[in-house]
């Protein structure tokens, strides 16, 4: 069997989009001999700006509802303040406690299928030791300045490589957009021969 493959994944948890992509994201992961490189973005990376979200909320809207139909999960959106910078911060100590998986599972569940606002720290705490993270660590990494800063970082790798939103799969050279290009991702990683046999 051949190395692992890397594939970067960017992701804003405030994407109705990236909502979608959660729910497949870990199974591609296990399906293939693949190393997801995570890479949470904050604030309005890797979105439409506030302008142009306002515009397209009712469309978007339309959209998660059918995709959500689809595949058979519930949508009540969250509200529309909600800021997910402190759960793109928190995912980063996720991923060094080994608690990735079940953190954007459940961060995703909390905020898009019961409408859960992800920028309170309330909530994000409760989501976190749901999952088995410290609450006081998770207090000091959802503001930790040297984790915004990776957030950031993660937005101008993103951009350099070509991205233009989220969520985003890289693999080499090919950029797949949208959580309705997993299947083209995956197409992508057979061509690799990086199917787990």
């Amino acid at each position: 069997m051949p190395m692992p493959h890397d594939v970067f994944v960017y992701f804003n948890f405030r994407s109705p989009y990236c909502y979608l992509a959660s729910k497949r994201l870990f199974d591609v992961a296990d399906r293939f001999n693949i190393n997801l490189i995570w890479r949470p973005l904050g604030g309005w990376d890797g979105r439409s700006p506030p302008e142009r979200a306002k515009v397209k909320m009712p469309i978007a809207r339309q959209d998660l509802a059918r995709f959500a139909r689809r595949m058979g999960i519930p949508v009540t959106p969250p509200p529309k303040e909600t800021d997910p910078t402190r759960a793109g911060a928190g995912s980063l100590l996720a991923e060094e406690k080994g608690l990735l998986r079940p953190y954007v599972v459940e961060v995703m569940r909390r905020e898009w299928a019961e409408g859960g606002n992800i920028g309170e720290a309330d909530v994000l705490l409760d989501v976190g030791a749901k999952v088995g993270l410290d609450r006081d660590e998770l207090a000091a990494a959802m503001d930790d300045p040297a984790r915004l800063k990776v957030l950031a970082a993660n937005w101008e790798e993103a951009q350099s490589k070509g991205v233009v939103g989220v969520p985003t799969f890289v693999v080499d050279e090919e950029i797949f957009w949208g959580n309705d290009r997993i299947d083209f991702l995956e197409d992508h990683l057979r061509d690799l021969r990086l199917a787990r046999l």
